[in-house]
């Protein structure tokens, strides 16, 4: 018996790897925040995809790791304490595993806190605002005749991204020479609202260079290419 057999999840997706940690996910701008994380560390990991179209997120199993019904989730068999440890919130999952492998998080206490209030920049500001706008340019909200939706989110996206283009002036990345969890949790949203979203021209990307400039770096590192394909399509 593994220390993981106890919890219901992996009978959904079972662990051909129990020793390791892990990843429920999708490649979305969330899921892949953890996977490229996990790239990025080296930390051992096994992936699971959570299929959408099977309403997999809302299995018994899944619900059972995350009440929330939403990826990324991970499991890792050798948590605080040598216990086992279940962890949903893409947030609280880089924090973890930056705190396990001791790497994309400076070490001094006011370092430390200047990165998690980028990181919470990025979960409470772009993340949200960025997905309501991808609802109202490409999904079932740019049907919707009145566009004053639409433009809020616009106007609210061109602001969250002036105030990012402004900090990286001079920066290589937003803590400045060191490549943090902020930036893995900011840069795949910034790459989601230009592509998937088709949403460039819409906010002024051009109007942006710093905010291109690092998102070029961002996807120019080797463990960020490998993380935006994980979990692969089946």
């Amino acid at each position: 018996m593994t220390a993981l057999s106890r919890f219901a999840v992996t009978r959904k997706w079972p662990a051909l790897h129990p020793d390791r940690i892990q990843l429920y996910s999708l490649p979305t701008p969330n899921g892949v925040k953890v996977s490229i994380m996990l790239e990025e560390t080296g930390l051992p990991y096994e992936p699971h995809r959570v299929d959408f179209s099977a309403n997999d997120q809302m299995s018994p199993e899944f619900l059972s790791l995350n009440p929330n019904n939403k990826i990324p989730a991970i499991l890792d068999p050798n948590g605080p304490d040598g216990k086992p440890l279940g962890l949903f919130e893409s947030g609280a999952i880089l924090l973890y595993l930056a705190g396990k492998a001791g790497q994309f998080i400076p070490a001094d206490t006011t370092g430390r806190y200047e990165t998690l209030q980028w990181l919470m920049f990025q979960m409470g500001g772009i993340g949200p605002m960025f997905g309501q706008l991808g609802f109202f340019n490409k999904f079932a909200g740019k049907d919707i005749e009145d566009k004053r939706p639409r433009d809020r989110y616009v106007a609210e996206s061109r602001r969250l991204l002036i105030v990012l283009n402004q900090h990286l002036e001079d920066r290589d990345w937003i803590m400045g020479k060191i490549y943090t969890i902020a930036d893995i949790a900011t840069f795949p949203w910034i790459r989601n609202l230009i592509g998937f979203y088709e949403a460039g021209e819409l906010v002024g990307i051009d109007d942006f260079p710093n905010v291109k400039r690092v998102l070029k770096a961002f996807l120019a590192r080797p463990a960020v290419v490998r993380g935006l394909t994980i979990p692969a399509t089946v």
